[in-house]
């Protein structure tokens, strides 16, 4: 069979960032679908930038070696307007890829800028409607969506452009059982279509059935390409030496969060929360106390972002109560209790350094403390280094670190898992547990029941109280 993809001993070095690949070497055939797994930082997101083009095209400064070729194209040689007729890129973060405010002219731009007659639009239009049941999504304002939505709405543009190869960058990393799901339903999709599917992914278990090989990847070389019955087959003790996440979907089984009123910790009394005026939680109750690690899930669109914002005072709530040891706190009161590491942290690093972060996070923290928090998260090598220039997973880490050395009272963790491989997940649920000690109020909301199966004491369920979703 013909291989769409051919990557011959291709080595690559980025001038600052981490993921270089070292004298690789992989055949992709058409109609695969292709797994990258392995440790966050591990080369995964590089050899997708080698085959949709992005490298060497826009990543400025790195030393490429060896041969890409995709449908026979040199990627190196051949301009990136023809190699994106041939390969879509759905990304970890689809707000990275939109350029319109509504749905609908989301869905037609690329054809639109590859001068495709109005005519050959509206059916391409149609037909990518049709294939991925995507009816609920038109006339939508794209921020008004969940992030679901827009994860789909983001491989909707993608499939109307009708490439031949799919790549798709960790794009489970911040959707719910649900969006999982239904990306899982446009894979299948597009694989009884017969297209290539190159999928870098730490969440495997949604895969399981559909992928033909796996290439593990560890420090920027391949180390290991399994079967798709060899991979399904690997033993829990083989897979976490690997570092790599659950193969079966995880189960949540932890007791409820207690009712509101308790005297020690936080207590949420009937809060009532809107955002643009319109509202998206009413009358929601609970206790997260001192010493234990809450939980909060829910769908995407329940309004989980939006309580992190109340609780951590960025947003005021329409009605309601927040005490934290029996004392009731204004929205400027709960800001200065409490820290929130927010679900993109690109939002939160503001230093030119990962060593400065640190000390803005705690101005008085001695030396000795932040050195023993970044050695513990596996940061204490890129100290020097600019936050931006760090991988997702690292970013991920070090907002985490600047939460714990905040000292705060309370501290809030949106979706602190997304892009993390099972060995920096361990370390993230391993040092929240440690907070535990100091007796913190700790709430974590995440899609992650992994994580949150080894890190949580009780879970807080908001399906019921949301009003719509956004």
């Amino acid at each position: 069979m013909f291989h769409v993809i051919q990557i011959q001993d291709v080595s690559f070095e980025y001038e600052k960032e981490q993921g270089t690949l070292s004298h690789i070497d992989l055949n992709i055939q058409q109609g695969e679908c292709v797994v990258l797994t392995g440790e966050s930082g591990c080369g995964k997101t590089t050899v997708t930038k080698l085959i949709n083009g992005l490298i060497p095209h826009f990543v400025e400064g790195g030393t490429l070696s060896g041969r890409a070729i995709v449908n026979g194209m040199e990627v190196p040689k051949t301009e990136m307007y023809r190699l994106a007729e041939q390969v879509g890129s759905v990304f970890q973060n689809p707000k990275s890829q939109f350029f319109n405010i509504d749905s609908d002219s989301e869905i037609t731009f690329g054809l639109e800028n590859a001068g495709v007659e109005p005519k050959k639009i509206k059916e391409r239009y149609e037909a990518t409607v049709s294939a991925l049941k995507i009816q609920s999504l038109l006339g939508r304002n794209i921020f008004s969506m969940s992030g679901g939505e827009k994860q789909s709405l983001a491989f909707a543009s993608v499939y109307a452009m009708n490439p031949s190869i799919f790549v798709l960058d960790e794009p489970t990393a911040n959707l719910d059982a649900d969006a999982i799901d239904t990306l899982r339903q446009q894979i299948i999709q597009i694989k009884e279509e017969e297209r290539t599917v190159v999928i870098a992914e730490h969440r495997l278990y949604f895969l399981m059935d559909l992928i033909d090989r796996a290439i593990f990847i560890q420090k920027g070389k391949i180390v290991q390409i399994f079967s798709g019955d060899e991979f399904r087959n690997l033993s829990d003790e083989q897979r976490i030496r690997m570092g790599l996440r659950s193969l079966v979907h995880p189960v949540l089984e932890l007791p409820p969060a207690d009712p509101p009123g308790a005297q020690e910790g936080l207590s949420v009394e009937n809060l009532s929360c809107a955002f643009d005026k319109q509202p998206v939680f009413s009358s929601l109750g609970f206790s997260a106390k001192r010493g234990e690690v809450l939980g909060i899930v829910g769908h995407n669109g329940a309004g989980k972002t939006t309580l992190t914002r109340c609780l951590c005072g960025l947003l005021k709530e329409v009605a309601g109560t927040v005490r934290l040891d029996g004392q009731a706190l204004k929205a400027k009161q709960r800001n200065k209790a409490s820290f929130c590491v927010m679900q993109d942290v690109n939002h939160q690093l503001f230093s030119d350094s990962v060593w400065n972060e640190c000390e803005l996070a705690q101005p008085d923290c001695p030396p000795e403390r932040i050195e023993e928090i970044l050695r513990s998260f596996d940061l204490l090598d890129f100290k020097d280094r600019h936050p931006m220039a760090l991988s997702g997973g690292q970013k991920q880490r070090l907002a985490v670190a600047t939460a714990i050395l905040s000292d705060k009272d309370v501290l809030v963790f949106d979706e602190p898992t997304s892009g993390l491989d099972y060995h920096r997940m361990l370390e993230v649920s391993n040092m929240i547990r440690k907070l535990n000690d100091e007796n913190k109020v700790i709430i974590i909301v995440s899609h992650d029941f992994e994580f949150l199966g080894r890190t949580c004491d009780k879970i807080f369920d908001m399906e019921g109280c949301s009003k719509e979703r956004r």
